[in-house]
């Protein structure tokens, strides 16, 4: 039973390193001002705006003009939070993710740039968004200055973000970095860190490898020592069954050629 029961484990460790070796999983120490939804208990809740949720093993935050995005990091020294799109398209989230409310603001310093939509394709030096673009039409980030508007272009919107589109820049988490203002904020009693739950198991998954490697152990020597036992006794059976058969054998003859004449 006990050999079943460390395979079981074994197969239950082997999964765990694999979602643990996954860029799924969040192993994020969330604390004040930030709170996970379901994880913490209801008088550790922080000030809204700073709640976030698991999701396959994920930190999320969610934003009303835009929709989830990934938490990848936080510093809470720097008051940085570091964030990805699940979508890999950073620049759908500087066109709809509306800033001008509290909590957050953008960590890097802004730039007025213009979102265009186009019917056709631009030549020279222009380079279309490709997550936002499409067969009959073609988004492009361009300068607030740019004022050369060609007849199958419009404006979409005028924001203020970070960098322009690059494709060499187009990394979904180039630029998704934001940060919070301390001011006003009631920290109150300090809540316990909490964190997605896979990524506490796999902070103890060395741990796990080391205790189920010495129990693998066990049971393959365990193995080992019946199939030797199993072997052994075969053998003898065999060895047995022919010494019988040769000193016997003789005797059984004779005594069948007696009874033929009896």
């Amino acid at each position: 039973m006990d050999f079943f029961i460390s395979i079981k484990l074994l197969c239950c460790v082997f999964l765990l390193a694999k979602a643990c070796n996954s860029t799924i999983v969040s192993s994020l120490e969330i604390r004040s001002p930030f709170w996970i939804n379901g994880l913490d208990h209801p008088k550790q809740s922080g000030p809204t705006g700073f709640n976030l949720f698991c999701r396959e093993n994920r930190t999320m935050i969610h934003f009303p003009t835009y929709g989830d995005l990934v938490v990848k990091s936080i510093s809470y020294e720097t008051r940085r939070l570091g964030l990805l799109d699940p979508k890999d398209c950073v620049h759908e989230v500087f066109l709809n993710l509306n800033l001008s409310l509290p909590p957050f603001s953008y960590y890097y310093d802004l730039k007025q740039y213009k979102y265009i939509n186009c019917s056709s394709k631009l030549v020279g030096s222009f380079e279309q968004v490709p997550c936002l673009s499409g067969t009959k039409h073609h988004v492009y980030v361009v300068e607030s200055s740019f004022s050369s508007m060609p007849f199958s272009c419009s404006c979409v919107k005028t924001v203020e973000i970070p960098f322009s589109y690059s494709p060499y820049l187009s990394d979904s988490s180039f630029g998704l970095g934001l940060t919070w203002n301390s001011i006003g904020l009631d920290h109150g009693e300090e809540a316990t860190p909490s964190r997605c739950t896979l990524g506490f198991l796999c902070e103890r998954l060395p741990m796990l490898e080391k205790s189920l490697k010495v129990s693998g152990l066990i049971a393959s020597i365990f193995i080992a020592g019946m199939l030797f036992y199993a072997t052994r006794f075969q053998y003898r059976k065999e060895v047995n069954a022919r010494m019988v058969q040769e000193t016997f054998g003789d005797q059984f003859e004779i005594e069948e050629l007696l009874g033929e004449y009896n």
